[in-house]
């Protein structure tokens, strides 16, 4: 693909990442699939769409010393702008006569005269005079807000919560590639086996401390191995799975998995169960079902059964008490994948937040009643926020005498995160800075005769 051309397709997908609240991992892969770019080409487009997400806060006040705030500009130049000066100062491979160039391209197409000779301004005066220094603004908060790109807000919200260290190191880390980790099929091949080959096709790997059934890819492109093709490899987070690992199910278990889609949980929790019992898994939107279906054909299961079905309804479906296990990984603000997902961070609101915790609780006082005396239920989130995890389990608690947090759980984690930061009472919160992970919350339940 011309230079141009791939310019105006990383310009059109930043513009339906920001007006159409699209998730910028699906508009990728979707685009690398349709539009049979170079290998070099995909890099390229993942590289300024992630770093131009990642860095907007930032770029924009690099932009202030030439661009005046309260000048009304369309989207599509304020992004050009932004993607431009990200490449200009993150960039080393691409020089800066030829950003600028293309940028002044794309707005022959897009813009009038005018804005051709404007956006041709700004560029030029960055190239020449730089951008201005982070460490000229005062405020520590606002410091870390503009350098590591994360909404003013929300720094605020988690110095409170964890501190300003803690803080500064969950913001650097949203900053960084985390490996693509991957879960084995375990009744297809073993983890040994797995590496070994991924080795022998030059792959560098290395097993998960999480999950016995866990790979990391340190280097390597998994989606065109074949063992990805033949559904012998799933890819899952390392924090993700550890989910199945304490649900703790066992073959011949009936299994309740409440917030189901996109299914990776489900079949994980099918795997531990030797595909021998039943796991019943919901969500909202039959859409989402159908992801789940697709997994578990493409691992090879079949003991899921999946099903369009509220979470805060299932008791109209299921008789108190039906259930070995149950698995809440509740609808959340997803503010723990910030790495995979920089959109986020700009979207999300406090209210949100205070919103999603109404839900989380609902759901959880709801399928709990479907749990059997002595089962074992597990809630979990992707999202490092304490409104979202320890404070539903503790309002929960406090609803339901019956239910305690199982403290043999934390017993069960792996040896390194027993002593992490994020061990309190009612669980373990992983940071996406301690073992290069999502930021997942999870513990586990016990109901109590």
């Amino acid at each position: 693909m011309k230079t141009a051309q791939l310019r105006m397709l990383i310009l059109e997908l930043l513009l339906r990442i920001e007006k159409d609240r699209s998730f910028s991992h699906l508009l990728i892969n979707r685009e690398i699939q349709k539009s049979n770019l170079t290998t070099k080409d995909e890099a390229l487009l993942t590289q300024i769409v992630y770093g131009t997400l990642e860095r907007k806060l930032t770029l924009d006040y690099y932009l202030s010393s030439y661009v005046d705030p309260t000048k009304k500009l369309d989207l599509w130049v304020k992004v050009l702008l932004r993607m431009s000066v990200y490449q200009m100062i993150f960039l080393d491979k691409i020089p800066d006569h030829a950003i600028i160039h293309e940028a002044v391209e794309i707005a022959k197409q897009k813009g009038h005269r005018g804005t051709q000779g404007f956006i041709n301004g700004v560029l030029r005066n960055v190239q020449r005079k730089g951008v201005r220094d982070i460490s000229e603004i005062s405020d520590p908060v606002e410091r870390l807000s503009i350098e590591t790109s994360h909404p003013l807000w929300l720094v605020k919200r988690w110095i409170e919560q964890y501190g300003f260290q803690t803080t500064q190191e969950i913001c650097l880390a949203n900053l960084e590639e985390k490996p693509i980790s991957v879960r084995i099929q375990p009744l297809r091949i073993a983890r040994g086996e797995a590496i070994q080959y991924l080795e022998n096709e030059g792959f560098q790997v290395k097993p998960s401390i999480f999950s016995e059934q866990g790979i990391i890819i340190e280097k390597g492109n998994i989606l065109t191995n074949n063992l990805f093709k033949q559904g012998m490899l799933t890819i899952q987070d390392q924090s993700s799975m550890l989910v199945a690992e304490v649900l703790k199910p066992e073959p011949g278990m009936t299994v309740l998995d409440a917030c189901s889609a996109p299914g990776g949980k489900a079949t994980h929790i099918a795997e531990k169960m030797k595909n021998d019992g039943i796991v019943y898994a919901h969500d909202l939107h039959k859409k989402k079902v159908n992801l789940i279906e697709e997994k578990q054909r493409n691992l090879q299961l079949s003991i899921i059964e999946a099903t369009a079905y509220d979470a805060r309804k299932l008791q109209d479906k299921y008789k108190n008490t039906s259930f070995d296990r149950i698995l809440v990984d509740a609808p959340c603000s997803g503010l723990g994948v910030i790495t995979s997902k920089p959109e986020i961070k700009y979207e999300k609101t406090a209210e949100d937040i205070e919103r999603l915790q109404s839900v989380q609780s609902d759901i959880l006082n709801h399928a709990a009643q479907l749990l059997k005396d002595d089962g074992l239920l597990v809630y979990s989130t992707c999202t490092i926020e304490k409104t979202e995890n320890e404070e539903v389990i503790h309002q929960f608690l406090e609803k339901n005498p019956e239910f305690i947090v199982d403290t043999s759980f934390f017993n069960e984690l792996p040896e390194v995160l027993q002593s992490s930061i994020g061990i309190t009472e009612f669980g373990v919160q992983l940071f996406p800075q301690s073992f290069k992970t999502d930021g997942f919350f999870l513990t586990r339940l016990k109901k109590v005769k």
